[in-house]
């Protein structure tokens, strides 16, 4: 299915206007296992925009329908045993997902059929995955900071890399085939590597405590990091030079992500209420979606201002989904 055509750049200064008259459609999850037990761990749009995976404390990972928020019109991928850390879209194959657990697997699943089509052993507890541009290599890292490259196909993984330092995210440049890795780190570093060999390039200084989440956005221009000190950067790639520190959040940035223009960026976290969402060009605050707890998790969709997030006990939320003109 071909994507939508994107819509129209909203200017600064008429984003919180339009923004704000946007509709927010809750997607429930009947397969919560008692109160706190659903918690989501991470949401993940599929290449069109047609599909949205989340991944939870309790197990369940599930494919919704952005349109049709009913759960009979969702589908529930099982096989996992234990908490869904981390899934991922194969940007070139609309309909594959990739999935990370604590019960030390990582599964590639067939959505359009509810199978999975393989199951790679990862040798601990995974925690974070990332896909290259191309489809063609996963990087998927375990919770004592070592990483496994796996090929796809024919899912067959490499040897383990461990690492010297924490490493909490990792994310593929844009390059075709795959040459090089950002790595953020338990330092407050991003590390550039080569890949597969994970050579250092170049490094970034970006926080004062642990760097958590890294994003580019869509054109390659914008690196975005959020740490544990409560800060976004925003570092130009031309130069890697820091332009931008975004500071209103109250406490570590779990999440970070780039709308469909890279024109407004936003974080999510696991301390206070809101999320707030910054121009990109200047750094200044132009609009902020209240919550009713905090949003560790935040994707925009890939071609509409629709912006998902996790947090709230009712399950996943999706701002513009219930309504609007975006």
């Amino acid at each position: 299915m071909a994507p939508p055509t994107p819509r129209r750049s909203i200017p600064k200064d008429r984003f919180s206007a339009v923004f704000s008259s946007l509709k927010t459609q809750t997607y429930h999850d009947p397969a919560s296992r008692g109160p706190g037990s659903h918690t989501i761990r991470t949401i993940a749009w599929n290449p069109t925009g047609h599909l949205i995976a989340t991944g939870s404390a309790d197990r369940t990972l599930r494919i919704w329908n952005p349109e049709k928020p009913q759960v009979k019109n969702s589908t529930e991928l099982r096989g996992h045993t234990g908490v869904i850390e981390r899934v991922a879209w194969n940007p070139v194959k609309e309909a594959e997902l990739a999935s990370v657990s604590s019960d030390g697997t990582c599964k590639f699943w067939d959505v359009r059929s509810k199978t999975c089509v393989e199951t790679v052993q990862l040798g601990g507890e995974g925690l974070t995955i990332s896909w290259s541009a191309d489809g063609s290599a996963v990087l998927v890292g375990r919770k004592d900071d070592t990483l496994i490259p796996i090929s796809v196909p024919p899912y067959s993984a490499s040897s383990p890399l461990p690492q010297a330092t924490q490493t909490n995210q990792t994310l593929f440049a844009p390059s075709t085939p795959p040459n090089t890795i950002l790595l953020t780190t338990g330092t407050g570093s991003v590390v550039i590597a080569t890949y597969p060999a994970l050579t250092p390039l170049h490094t970034l200084y970006a926080h004062t405590s642990s760097c958590s989440t890294l994003a580019l956005s869509p054109s390659g221009r914008y690196l975005a990091t959020g740490g544990s000190d409560a800060l976004i950067t925003l570092w130009d790639t031309t130069d890697w030079v820091c332009r931008r520190t975004l500071g209103a959040m109250v406490g570590s940035v779990r999440s970070v992500g780039f709308s469909w223009d890279g024109g407004y960026v936003v974080g999510g976290s696991d301390e206070g209420n809101g999320l707030e969402i910054a121009h990109v060009e200047t750094g200044e605050y132009v609009c902020k979606v209240e919550t009713s707890a905090p949003a560790t998790c935040v994707a925009w969709h890939p071609t509409r201002y629709w912006l998902a997030y996790s947090g709230d006990a009712m399950g996943l939320k999706i701002v513009g989904a219930g309504g609007g003109t975006l």
